[in-house]
């Protein structure tokens, strides 16, 4: 039997080695899928006919020694990218029947290194939520307790990685939507810096746009964080071949001896749930006996408020940038209502929407010198570490998004409190990996946020792999969906609120 819930790393090796075929291992993750397709509803469009044609293709292209560093191995692809020939909806009912007929540049790139990809992990409706629900295929569930969402925006490929229908997957992060769901599933993921992964090929912004939209990456979701490297040398270059190579530097550090290390575990305007503050403490002190120096009072010069007021801003706006007219122009006329030092969400929101070329202006200067607070920084540090997001994994909220509260230390919070630790890195460009710490008593996970200077990736990448190797690593969940043991593939009755768990597209 495959092991599925090994890293990439390895199952290519066993590929490399003949262990087992590519056909095999696209086929037994197949039967993953049909197997718990219908209980987490987390791959909702499967390629059979098309993955098993490229798994044969792969399998001729080891014989005869021409294979490539990604060759046969299964992945899935958030349904915000193009996957050519194949159903991609962005979870929008605008887009329900769209199949586009190029690849998104990062799928691209994915395949022209031997990636099989099978189908497509499920999002919320143009990965605008924290939580995996929309009404084209209905809402995935978290393989660690079906009562909670796994996150979201790329909350169907953390779902799948954790139980292994996927070896690797392709996600995207404007507001958190690698890291957050990373966290609440236990997996490892990676936002690396803005340009070094291109955009090009994902809804939103609409189909057919190929600017890069600032603040929006994409990168990779992985088993481990060697995976992430593995997909990162991959995924990572311009959208055309003839574009100019992006900055992307080596490791500072090949172990914890030495590693320079900010601990920024909580913050005053950004109130964090205890269980995640211990996870980011408790990573601190992993590396700490590992001979790492550890600062908890180092911080870069600059305010979280301050910080949090510009990266709010310019990601409300692009988001207004995307709605009707009619509704952006009803949010910004209740900008005057707010206070002109309110950092609310709903003012924030309400002031992005509102935006002149004055305004914007202001904000790159002070977004300017807010990321040469932070190069200052990392000229002392070569990462901090931070929460992922302010709380753990949540139940599925049954209100709507204006009524949705998070609950940190027992007290409600604001549900756009999801952003408040996505911000420092998005705002600067910077890269931030995800790595799994520990379970809370909650029994789900807990990740810490490892931040490092702009195209300092691997640096990001190589920390995590140190508190893998420290004992962080990926651990599947309980239960069924962690049983590589037990039989059975027969669908099962659909969860409340699924109206189609996945479907088969042969085109």
């Amino acid at each position: 039997m495959v092991d599925l819930l090994q890293p990439a790393t390895a199952l290519l090796a066993s590929l490399a080695g003949r262990d087992l075929s590519s056909r095999e291992l696209v086929a037994a993750t197949m039967a993953r899928i049909h197997r718990f397709g219908p209980k987490l509803n987390a791959v909702v469009t499967v390629d059979v006919d098309g993955a098993l044609a490229a798994a044969d293709a792969s399998d001729r292209r080891r014989t005869d020694g021409t294979q490539r560093p990604l060759e046969g191995l299964p992945v899935t692809i958030k349904d915000a990218f193009d996957v050519a020939g194949m159903r991609s909806t962005a979870g929008s009912p605008a887009y329900a029947h769209r199949v586009p007929g190029r690849d998104a540049a990062a799928v691209a790139r994915l395949r022209a290194a031997g990636a099989v990809i099978i189908g497509k992990s499920n999002v919320p409706p143009l990965s605008d939520d924290w939580i995996t629900e929309n009404s084209v295929f209905g809402r995935t569930l978290s393989p660690w307790d079906p009562a909670y969402s796994p996150g979201g925006s790329s909350g169907g490929a953390v779902a799948a990685l954790a139980t292994g229908m996927a070896a690797l997957e392709l996600g995207s992060d404007l507001g958190g939507s690698i890291r957050w769901p990373a966290h609440a599933c236990g997996v490892f993921g990676l936002k690396p810096t803005w340009g070094l992964v291109s955009t090009r090929g994902h809804v939103p912004p609409p189909p057919g746009i190929t600017a890069e939209t600032d603040l929006a990456t994409a990168g990779p979701l992985a088993r481990s964080a060697a995976d992430l490297d593995l997909a990162l040398a991959v995924i990572m270059g311009p959208p055309d071949p003839a574009g100019v190579a992006p900055r992307l530097d080596a490791a500072r550090r090949g172990d914890a001896r030495g590693l320079r290390v900010a601990l920024w575990s909580d913050d005053p305007f950004a109130a964090v749930d205890t269980s995640v503050r211990d996870a980011v403490i408790h990573a601190a002190a992993l590396l700490a006996g590992a001979g790492a120096q550890v600062d908890d009072e180092a911080r870069p010069g600059f305010s979280f408020g301050d910080m949090f007021e510009v990266y709010a801003l310019l990601f409300h706006a692009i988001l207004a940038a995307g709605l009707p007219e009619d509704e952006r122009q009803a949010l910004a006329a209740n900008a005057p209502r707010f206070p002109a030092d309110d950092r609310s969400h709903a003012a924030l929101r309400a002031r992005a929407a509102r935006l002149d070329v004055a305004r914007w202006q202001d904000l790159q200067k002070r977004r300017q010198a807010i990321k040469r607070a932070w190069d200052a920084f990392f000229q002392r540090y070569d990462v901090v570490l931070m929460p992922p997001a302010p709380v753990g994994a949540v139940p599925h909220p049954q209100a709507a998004v204006a009524e949705r509260r998070l609950i940190a230390n027992g007290r409600p919070r604001p549900w756009f409190d999801l952003l408040h630790w996505a911000a420092p890195a998005s705002l600067a460009h910077l890269p931030a990996a995800i790595a799994p710490v520990l379970r809370a008593a909650d029994g789900l996970p807990r990740g810490v946020q490892i931040v490092a200077a702009e195209g300092a990736d691997r640096t990001a990448i190589a920390v995590a792999g140190m508190l893998e190797a420290l004992g962080c690593g990926f651990v599947p969940p309980p239960g069924p969906f962690g049983d590589l043991t037990s039989s059975g593939t027969s669908a099962a009755s659909s969860p409340s609120g699924a109206k189609t768990m996945f479907t088969v597209f042969s085109g």
